[in-house]
């Protein structure tokens, strides 16, 4: 498997939503694999296809950053089906480096999607994985944190984001 780059904010993969994954294969096993080992070696506690320059529908997460492996979830064409209460807790981003934020979350929220079996897992998350899933599938919908600001803090973000991506220095 590899460590593939990561994109930072303004590439348009990240801007975009991304396809459904039709067939689950050993090329989506091979970006899965990918994926993980991205995460891990970012590190972070979620990765979604879009960070990495592909416009599928998948993410993974492990809030152990690998710590314990049973906690790693990969799913393909993830999609909420429950949310409910608010959180908001300072978030980062391994597509905008060295900047945060404190969007407005779920504190609870139910996820479907598929494994790399095709078979459909459903999963509850509270607190931090509810972020965390909140996150991703924003990912690859086409959405970063900084879209779930308040207008202000947005609009000041960007700003310096812009400043950023043009000069192509995203040193931490």
């Amino acid at each position: 498997m590899a460590i593939r780059d990561i994109v930072k904010w303004g590439t348009p993969v990240l801007h975009a939503p991304s396809s459904t994954v039709d067939q689950i294969d050993g090329e989506i096993a091979t970006l899965v694999a990918d994926m993980v080992d991205t995460m891990y070696a970012a590190p972070g506690i979620g990765l979604a296809a879009p960070q990495i320059g592909v416009p599928l529908r998948v993410i993974v997460i492990d809030l152990s950053v690998g710590e314990n492996k049973s906690q790693l979830i990969k799913l393909v064409n993830p999609e909420l089906v429950e949310k409910e209460g608010e959180q908001r807790h300072e978030e980062g981003c391994l597509s905008v480096p060295g900047f945060g934020g404190s969007p407005s979350r779920p504190a609870r929220v139910v996820v479907r999607g598929l494994d790399l079996e095709g078979r459909q897992h459903v999963y509850e998350g509270k607190e931090l994985l509810a972020r965390a899933f909140c996150h991703e599938i924003d990912h690859i919908d086409g959405l970063l944190f900084v879209d779930r600001l308040s207008p202000l803090k947005r609009d000041l973000l960007k700003r310096k984001l812009r400043k950023k991506a043009k000069s192509g220095d995203w040193e931490e």
